[in-house]
Order: structure tokens, then C-alpha cells, then sequence
């Protein structure tokens, strides 16, 4: 057993009380605490929470480490939870039994989904959040999970042993080093150490390290991860500085009202914790030529933006918009930061530069005339690993049973944390057992499509999910990520409650009940017409029609198709969610048959070897864009899988060349078969019709 620091072994320490600042930790007796455990987390952020719940729910004994404990489940950046492709992910986690979905359900006040003139498949399920309620509520379910006890203290090492020789990897995690010079032990360890790795707050031309504002950095952690050969990267990010909200001029802004009624996150929530009317609203601004003009002025006071170091695509600074996107008008959001805070949080206006001019620049926005700035905006710089380091179960290649989970992989956003943070917690805890890993595919999970992107792409900028980043986004909607995976993680992993798999079982046979129901209900298309006049239903049609292709139109709902047919329907409506997800399932009834298909012939072939010599340039046979053809001829990738991961190629193209490829193995094969005479005659007949 070693140490990448100090010298000879590591001997283990008891840890008294001292280094806990809560008592409930790991209890109030005063009997010596535990240095041994299945799963040490490091880290109390979003992917450390998660992670830390999802081994201690796997049955695994449990610590997590974290700074200070008082900051588990706080909101460091905006005030809100979801969106387009991150409610995807949020409803992932939840089916998994992760926490982030059901602590925003008790802890909103503002809910809305996002992109409702798109189809359900692309819906974005979004909440501004109470941090104040989120971080105590938080608090109260990770100090109450079974298993699972909390420790406050620095990380500054790792304790290493020999390698397992049934694994790769040179060397085996087997614990850590706190700063004090204790030790405590561990069969797996998983590192979520978000923007702590050698962190630097910027403002202006100012810097000083820190992971967050009031938050020291992480060296000696950082240091033990380069020496032990891990390729690191830089990345950067920011946030906007706070308004007082009682300075703002909310009266000529555009105002924006919660959903009635509003979706919760959780499959095991009907409702949300409070009523729409007493919701708290949004406004919406705009920057104007003056911001520009205070951006490309001061540049020179800016070393935040000078850095080469890369930061958010796609949600850059304000300073990076104006440089990249110049002489236009940008969206400023003025969200509440919860129900008691004085507080607002202008979403899209993420700055570094020097507080007197990031006051300078709010007062020209309109609305925020006279507003006072509380707190100014900042950047942090930070490590983090290159993600082609790991497994698809988020195992380090080089050291067996380390995991890496959230913004240590590259990442960017609470819920992309919170994913990853579920996978880590679940495969330390299976690492322990001797178990085989807890894997999602590209297939079954935006959780496949974002630890997939990273392992085999990697990234030099904070990746951002997005729902364009999924092959099959009608089958992985955010209303059937309970179907996906909860019963996986409840047979397979053991990290689903009780409940959660009976209410996913109940849903599931209530579906597949309500759509036979709904297929053996026929009518003509004239008494459809006359028992729902809102539908526009053709009486042209000789056919009769199913309730279900009734179910498609538009205008048509179960409430209105019962109202219309009640026995047996009726009682399909009690159900909110269900009801809904009929109408969900009978709209992409016909595609979603077609995709399916598609998804079974990706999983069967992925794996499916590409020609070397295929020249895609002069490719004939095969519809591909000439962009595709380009990024095949350029990547060469060697399977169908590693085509499909490569930016740009789209899911139509892939089809085409794995259906191509097959087609051509089949002849290729059939060739094989024939007696060399008859072979040379097919070689004469192609030349000939080359020639004619």
C-alpha cells in the first residue's frame, strides 16, 4: 500500500468528532468513527450527492467528503434546474432513484416546460429554484440515507495498492489521504471534484484560487492525479453578478408566468410542492449597443477572456457574445432566487470583467436603470480530465476502482453532474461486489448518449446536452424514462425503491392496457366526426378508425376521447401522467415502430467492421450528404459505431451505410460461394454494364 506523497505507507488513523462540524454525520455517540468503507465519495456537489445516495441505496457502506458540509446541495451557479435535453437527463436520473428531481419538486418556485410548440419528444422539462430550500432539503435526505454518512475535510491524496491482474491498470485505489495526515479505506473511490482542481476565481485582472466563491481549491489532489499520468486540460466558466431585486423596474419588462398546472420532475410526484398562482414570475430584457461598446472597450482589463483556456459553447459570457456575435441584441433573463431572497439572478449575463464596470454595464440594460449590484459576476478556471480516460461505467483506465463523476470529466451543468454522478455511485458500489458494471447505451439513455460522447470523443470546452446529441430522440422521451431504466436499476443494481418499481409496473401495465383498449375501440370516420366535432377528421375515409388513431389528431385528448366513448375509457383519465402518456404514445405510434427497427439494427451491428479501402468520396449506392462523406473519408472510422459518434453524421446517414456495408458483405459472401468459372462471369457481366 503507497502513497504518491510523504514517505513509506499510509497507516490508517481513527477519525475523531473533530473532523465532523455536524453531529448526524456518522452519530452522536462518542464511540470511535469508522476509517473502512465500500465507497468513499469526495465531493458535495451535484454528482457527489448523487453518487454518494446511489452506492449507500446499492447497499453499499458509504462516506462522503466534502469541504464543508453546510454547502451540500448548493445551487454555485444559476437558480435553476432543467431544460431542453437537461429535463431529459434529470428524468433519467429520477427513474434511477437519483435525488436532484424530487428535491426540485419540494423546492421550485417557478415550473415550466420548454419547447411545447415541438413535439413531446423534445419537451424540456425547467424549474427556478429556492436555493435556499433546495440546499436544506438536500441536506436532510443525504444526512438521512441509509448507509451513508458524511465527513467534512480536504482530500490532498490517494492511497494506492497493487493492480488486480484480472483488470487493467496500473495500480488499484484502495483509500485516501485528508489533509490533516488521517486516512480512511476503501474498496472504490469516486471523484467529483466539479471546479475545485486547482480552481482560480477571476474578476477583471484579478485572480485568487479558490473552487468557488469562499471555497479554498483542491492542489495536492490535482498534483496526485498528474503524477499518476492522467492527461489534464484547463477549462473556464462564469457567473452573472446578483441584482437587488427591489431595484429593479419589473413593470416594463416582458413577464413570463409558471405552467397551470405544473410538471413535476419526479415519476413518483402527481404534484409539485406549490400551487401556480403562488409561483414567482420571470421577466425578460435585453442587452443593447452600450453593452457592446463596455465589452469591447475594456477587453484590456479582462484576463478572463484573454485566456485561451476554452469555455462554454453554448452558454457563453456576455463578453464572449459580443466578440462572437457582434451587433446584436441579447437575451437577459431576470429569474428569483427564491421565495424569501432578495436576490435576482440575470441569466445570460455572465461576466469577469472589473465590478465597477459590470455596474456600469447593468444600469444601461433596460429595466435595470437604477439597478444595485450585490455581488459582481466571475470566472473560474479549473482542471479537468481528458474523458477518454474512462469506461463507460466511469472507471479510470489507469487506476481500478477510481471513478470520475461531473465537471472533473469536462462537463458543464448540474443535471450532466447529477447523471454521471448516479453511473459512478452504482458501479463503485458493483465494483465492490465483483459485479458487472451498470452500463447505458446511446440506445436506452441520454445518460449513454452524454458518457458515451465523452469516452470516445472527449471534449475541449464544457460539454452541454442537448436533445440534437441523441439518435433516437422519440424513444427517449422524458415522459418514458421510467420504462427505460427503472427497471433495470430495481432487477439489475438493486438501487430502485419498492415504490418506485410498483408505481413504474403499475404505469406500465395501465399503458399497455389503455393502448389495446384504445386499438379495439373502431368507428366510422363520419360517427368519430359527429361523437368529437373539435377533431378534423376526414369523413372521406372508407376505412373505420381506431380510438387510438383518433387519439392523434391534434385537437383530440383523452379527456375528450372519454368524454366522447366512456366505458371503457372513463378511467384512463384519473391518472394526469397517464393520460398524457397515452396521447403521447398513440402520436408516435406509427414512427416510433420504425425507429425501434432502426435501434435494434444499431445494436446488432455496431460493432460491425467498416471496409478499410472504402473510398466514401466516390461512394456510389448509398445516400450520404457530401459533409458526411467528408467526415467519414477525413475520421476513417473502423466500426459503425465510431462513425455514428462522429460530429455531423446523422443518424438517416448511419442507417444508410450500415444497411450499404450489410449489402455488401451478403454479396461479398454469396461471391465466396460460387464455383471461380462462375465468379469470373458475374466479373464480365458487371464490366460489360459499366461500359454500355
Amino acid at each position: 500500500m503507497f502513497s504518491l506523497r510523504g514517505c513509506g505507507l499510509c497507516v490508517a488513523s481513527s477519525l475523531t468528532k473533530n473532523h465532523l462540524s455536524l453531529a448526524r454525520f456518522i452519530g452522536e455517540s462518542a464511540a470511535p468513527l469508522a476509517t473502512n468503507f465500500d465507497v468513499v465519495v469526495i465531493g458535495g456537489g451535484h454528482a457527489g450527492t448523487e453518487a454518494a445516495a446511489a452506492a449507500a441505496r446499492c447497499g453499499s457502506r458509504t462516506l462522503l467528503l466534502t469541504h464543508r458540509v453546510d454547502t451540500i446541495g448548493q445551487m454555485s451557479c444559476n437558480p435553476s434546474f432543467g431544460g431542453i435535453g437537461k429535463g431529459h437527463l434529470m428524468r433519467e436520473v429520477d427513474a434511477l432513484d437519483g435525488l436532484c428531481s424530487r428535491i426540485c419538486d419540494q423546492s421550485g418556485v417557478h415550473y415550466k416546460v420548454l419547447n411545447r410548440r415541438k413535439g413531446p419528444a423534445v419537451w424540456g422539462l425547467r424549474a427556478q429554484i429556492d436555493r435556499k430550500l433546495y440546499k436544506q432539503n438536500m441536506q436532510k435526505e443525504i444526512l438521512n440515507t441509509p448507509l451513508l454518512a458524511v465527513q467534512e475535510g480536504a482530500v490532498e491524496d490517494l492511497i494506492l495498492k497493487e493492480p488486480e491482474p484480472e483488470h487493467t491498470g496500473k495500480c488499484r485505489v484502495s483509500g485516501v489521504v485528508l489533509a490533516d495526515g488521517s486516512t480512511v479505506h476503501a474498496e472504490s473511490v469516486v471523484l467529483t471534484t466539479g471546479t475545485f482542481l486547482r480552481g482560480v476565481i477571476v474578476i477583471g485582472l484579478e485572480t485568487h484560487p479558490a473552487g468557488r466563491l469562499g471555497d479554498q481549491p483542491s492542489i495536492g489532489l490535482a498534483q496526485t492525479l498528474e503524477k499518476l499520468g492522467f492527461v489534464v486540460g484547463r477549462l473556464k466558466t462564469g457567473t452573472p453578478p446578483r441584482i437587488a431585486k427591489e431595484s429593479v423596474n419589473f413593470s416594463i419588462l416582458k413577464k413570463q408566468t409558471p405552467d397551470n398546472p405544473s410538471i413535476p420532475f419526479s415519476f413518483i410526484n402527481e404534484t409539485v410542492w406549490i400551487k401556480p398562482e403562488d409561483q414567482l414570475p420571470c421577466y425578460l430584457t435585453h442587452t443593447n449597443p452600450r453593452v457592446d461598446e463596455i465589452v469591447l472597450e475594456n477587453l484590456h482589463l479582462n484576463s478572463h477572456v484573454k485566456e485561451t483556456t476554452r469555455g462554454p459553447r453554448y452558454c457563453p459570457s456576455i463578453e464572449s457574445k459580443v466578440l462572437r456575435f457582434p451587433n446584436r441584441l441579447h437575451q437577459v433573463w431576470l429569474e428569483p432566487e427564491g421565495m424569501d431572497s432578495d436576490l435576482i439572478y440575470p441569466q445570460g449575463l455572465s461576466v469577469t470583467l472589473p465590478a465597477e464596470l459590470q455596474e456600469k454595464m447593468i444600469t444601461c440594460i433596460k429595466g435595470l436603470e437604477k439597478a444595485k449590484m450585490i455581488q459582481p459576476g466571475y470566472g473560474v478556471q479549473y482542471d479537468y480530465l481528458d474523458p477518454r480516460q474512462i469506461t463507460p461505467s466511469l472507471e479510470t483506465h489507469l487506476v481500478q476502482r477510481l471513478f470520475f463523476a461531473g465537471q472533473i470529466n469536462g462537463t458543464t451543468g448540474y443535471e450532466e453532474a447529477a447523471a454521471q454522478g448516479v453511473i459512478a455511485g452504482i458501479n463503485a458500489s458493483l465494483r465492490v461486489k465483483r459485479k458487472p458494471p451498470f452500463v447505458v447505451s446511446r440506445t436506452e439513455g441520454y445518460i449513454g448518449v452524454l458518457i458515451d460522447d465523452l469516452t470516445t470523443l472527449g471534449t475541449n470546452e464544457p460539454y452541454r446536452m442537448f436533445t440534437s446529441r441523441a439518435e433516437f430522440r422519440l424513444s427517449l422521451r422524458p415522459d418514458n424514462a421510467d420504462s427505460r431504466l427503472t427497471f433495470r436499476g430495481y432487477k439489475e443494481v438493486g438501487c430502485v425503491s419498492q415504490q418506485r418499481y410498483e408505481r413504474a409496473s403499475w404505469m406500465k401495465s395501465s399503458l399497455e392496457e389503455g393502448i389495446s383498449v384504445l386499438k379495439s375501440i373502431e368507428f366510422s370516420s363520419s360517427k368519430w366526426k359527429k361523437l368529437i366535432p373539435e377533431a378534423s377528421i376526414s369523413i372521406g375515409k372508407s376505412l373505420p378508425l381506431r380510438a387510438l388513431d383518433v387519439l392523434k389528431y391534434e385537437e383530440v385528448d383523452m379527456k375528450l376521447l372519454a368524454k366522447a366513448v366512456p366505458e371503457p375509457l372513463k378511467k384512463y383519465i384519473k391518472c394526469r401522467e397517464l393520460a398524457e402518456r397515452l396521447k403521447i404514445e398513440a402520436t408516435y405510434e406509427s414512427v416510433l415502430l420504425h425507429q425501434q427497427q432502426e435501434i435494434k439494427e444499431v445494436q446488432q451491428d455496431e460493432a460491425l467492421q467498416l471496409p478499410k479501402d472504402l473510398d466514401y468520396l466516390t461512394l456510389r449506392d448509398v445516400s450520404l450528404s457530401y459533409e458526411v462523406r467528408e467526415k467519414l473519408h477525413f475520421s476513417r472510422p473502423e466500426t459503425i459505431g465510431a462513425a455514428s459518434r462522429i460530429p455531423g453524421v446523422t443518424p438517416a446517414a448511419i442507417i444508410n451505410l450500415l444497411r450499404f456495408v450489410k449489402t455488401t458483405q451478403q454479396r461479398q459472401m454469396a461471391m465466396n460461394e460460387l464455383p471461380k468459372t462462375d465468379q469470373s462471369l458475374c466479373d464480365t457481366d458487371r464490366l460489360e454494364e459499366r461500359q454500355l
